[in-house]
C-alpha cells in the first residue's frame, strides 16, 4: 500500500490480498451528472470517515439587514471606462437564464459588492427576463442607460456546459468585443450608450445594505455505513466511464459523480470503498459481541448478482452476501439487527458451496492487470471481477464487485469461514445407497472417508485423505471416488448414489482444503499466487 491508500503498482501484478488504507478525509470539486436532463453542475465533495457530503456554491447574506427571499437587486453606474464590469453567459435557447460568467476587478459589479459569477438575471430595470434569449438581454444591458438596476438571483445548479469559473471575481481575460453568443462571454465592460463625460461615481452598497458571500454548502450527505458504490448503470452491464455512485442503506443518492481524468476517479473510488469497508469492519465486531463463538460474521458486504432470467435489460442485482458461523447468507438489503439474519433470502451451507474466482487476470500484460486493479480501465464485454459460489443440485450465484481487492478479501474470506466451520464441524454424514443397500458416507477431518452399513454400523471401507486421487459425479444421483490402496498402490473406485451429489463433492472439496491448510498453512496462499 502506499501513503494514499492506493495499492501499489507492484501488488496488481498479482491478485491483491488486502483492501485499501482508509482515506479518512478527502476533498475536492468533480460534476454531478443528472440522468433526467443529461446536464453536469460543479460540486465540491467532502470525504469524512462516515459520510460523503455533496457541496453546492451559494450565495449568503453575512451580514446587515437581511434580504428578502434570495432575490438581490442591485444599482450599477456605468462606467466610461468598463461599462458595467461583467460578462454574461446563458439564455432561453439552452434553457437556462442568462448568468453572469465575469465580474472585472475593480469595475461599477465588483465594486457593489453584491454580485457574484453564477448570478442569473431575473429583470433589468424593471423588465422580466427569466425566459429571455441571450442577444435579447444583452441588448437590454448595453441600451439602458447609465444606471442600471438589475435583480438577481443565485443559480446553484447552472449546468457545466457553461463553463463557469468556481470563483468570484475572477480577473478580466481580455477587453475585446465578441458576438452575442450563449456559450461566450458577451461583454458589457464596454461604455454602451453612456451621456456622461466625466467618470460617475461608482457604484458601491448601502451602509445598511446586507452584505453577501459565496461560500460552499451542504446539500447532501450520503452516510458509508452499509453504503455500496457502484460505477456501472443500475443493473446494467454499461460501464460509467471515470464515475460512479454512492448509495445510502437507506436507498439516498450521491447521484452520478463524473472526474475529469481516470486517475482521479480511482483515487475517489478507492478512498470512498475504503472507508465504508471501515466501517463495515466496525459493525462486524459489534455484531459479533453478540454473537457465540461458533456463529461469527466472517466477512460482510455488497455485492452485484447476475440474474439468471430472460430479461436482458436489467442483468445484474444488488446483494448483500455475508458469510456467518455455519453458513453463507444472500440478502436484498444488509441485516441490522439480530432478528434481520432469519430474513435472507438464500442461506447455504459453507460446507456445501464451492467458491470460485472467475479467470480474468492475464499472465503477460501486468500494465492491463494494474489497470485493472487499479480502475483505470474496464474489459469491454464483461465485468471483470467476477466470483460463482456453486451450490447443491449444480446451482450457483455468479457475483461481481467493483474493485479487485474486494475480489480477493472475498477469496480469503470464503477460504478461512469454511476452514474455520469445518474444524467446529469435524465431520458431516449422508445417507446414500449403492446396488439397494441403504449406506452412510462420512467425511471427517481428523479419520478422512468413511462409508458403513446405515443399520448394523458396521464399516464397509475407510481411506484417508491422502489417499483420494479423484472425484466425479454423472450430473444425477451417482459419485465415483477413487483412492490409492496403501499396499497394493493400485486405485480403487468406490461407487455412491446420493440425493444430492453436487453437496456431497463440495463438501469433501472443503474438509479436503481445510486439511491441507491445517498442515501447510501457506497452501492457500500459494494457490492464490497461482
Amino acid at each position: 500500500m502506499n501513503a494514499e491508500g492506493r495499492p501499489a503498482l507492484a501488488a496488481a501484478c498479482g491478485r491483491p490480498s488486502s483492501l485499501p488504507v482508509p482515506a479518512r478525509s478527502k476533498m475536492s470539486l468533480a460534476l454531478l451528472y443528472d440522468e433526467a436532463s443529461e446536464n453536469t453542475y460543479d460540486v465540491r465533495l467532502k470525504l469524512t470517515p462516515e459520510a460523503l457530503t455533496i457541496q453546492r456554491q451559494d450565495v449568503i447574506c453575512i451580514g446587515g439587514s437581511p434580504a428578502s427571499a434570495n432575490h438581490r437587486t442591485v444599482t450599477l453606474r456605468r462606467q466610461p471606462v468598463g461599462g458595467l464590469g461583467l460578462s454574461v453567459k446563458g439564455g432561453a435557447e439552452h434553457s437556462v437564464p442568462v448568468i453572469i460568467s465575469k465580474i472585472f476587478k475593480g469595475q461599477a459589479a465588483d465594486q457593489t459588492g453584491m454580485l457574484f459569477i453564477g448570478d442569473a438575471l431575473l429583470q433589468v430595470n424593471g423588465i422580466h427576463v427569466e425566459n429571455a434569449s441571450h442577444e435579447e438581454v444583452v441588448h437590454l444591458l448595453r441600451n439602458a442607460g447609465d444606471e442600471v438596476t438589475i435583480t438577481v438571483e443565485y443559480l446553484r445548479d447552472a449546468p457545466s456546459f457553461l463553463k463557469l469559473p468556481l470563483g468570484s471575481p475572477g480577473p478580466a481575460s481580455d477587453y475585446s468585443s465578441r458576438a452575442s453568443s450563449p456559450l461566450f462571454d458577451s461583454g458589457l465592460h464596454l461604455n454602451g450608450h453612456c451621456s456622461h463625460t466625466a467618470p460617475p461615481s461608482p457604484s458601491s452598497p448601502i451602509a445598511n445594505e446586507p452584505k453577501f458571500e459565496k461560500h460552499w454548502l451542504d446539500t447532501l450527505s450520503v452516510p458509508l455505513s452499509m453504503a455500496r458504490v457502484s460505477r456501472y448503470r443500475a443493473g446494467t452491464e454499461k460501464l460509467r466511464l471515470s464515475a460512479f455512485e454512492v448509495v445510502a442503506l437507506d436507498g439516498a443518492s450521491t447521484g452520478v459523480l463524473q472526474f475529469s481524468t481516470a486517475q482521479e476517479c480511482a483515487d475517489w473510488l478507492c478512498a470512498v470503498s475504503a472507508n465504508i469497508n471501515s466501517l463495515a469492519l466496525h459493525n462486524m465486531k459489534m455484531a459479533n459481541k453478540c454473537c457465540s463463538p461458533s456463529d461469527q460474521v466472517v466477512h460482510m458486504g455488497w455485492v452485484n448478482e447476475r440474474l439468471q432470467g430472460e430479461d436482458a435489460s436489467l442483468s445484474f442485482s444488488s446483494k448483500f452476501l455475508a458469510l456467518k458461523g455455519s453458513s453463507v447468507y444472500i440478502f436484498h438489503t444488509p441485516p441490522v439487527s439480530t432478528l434481520d439474519w432469519a430474513r435472507a433470502e438464500r442461506v447455504y451451507s459453507l460446507c456445501e458451496v464451492l467458491f470460485k474466482v472467475h479467470k480474468f487476470w492475464l499472465t503477460n500484460d501486468y500494465q492491463l492487470q494494474a489497470n485493472l486493479h487499479l480502475g483505470l480501465q474496464d474489459l469491454a464485454l464483461e465485468r471483470p471481477y467476477c466470483f460463482s459460489v456453486l451450490t447443491g443440485h449444480g446451482q450457483s450465484h455468479v457475483f461481481s464487485v467493483e474493485l479487485g481487492c474486494e475480489l480477493a478479501i472475498w477469496e480469503k474470506s470464503f477460504q478461512r469461514a469454511t476452514s474455520m466451520e469445518v474444524q467446529r464441524a469435524g465431520s458431516k454424514t449422508y445417507m446414500c445407497s449403492w446396488q439397494g443397500e441403504t449406506l452412510c458416507f462420512a467425511v471427517d477431518f481428523a479419520a478422512g472417508f468413511t462409508c458403513f452399513d446405515s443399520e448394523t454400523k458396521n464399516v464397509l471401507w475407510r481411506f484417508k485423505f491422502s489417499q483420494l486421487k479423484g472425484s466425479s459425479d454423472d450430473g444425477k444421483t451417482r459419485v465415483k471416488l477413487l483412492f490409492r490402496d496403501l499396499d497394493t498402490k493400485q486405485i480403487e473406485m468406490k461407487e455412491l448414489e446420493f440425493q444430492d451429489p453436487t453437496s456431497v463433492l463440495h463438501c469433501v472439496h472443503s474438509f479436503l482444503a481445510a486439511k491441507v491448510a491445517s498442515l501447510d498453512p501457506l497452501f492457500m496462499d500459494r494457490q492464490n499466487a497461482a
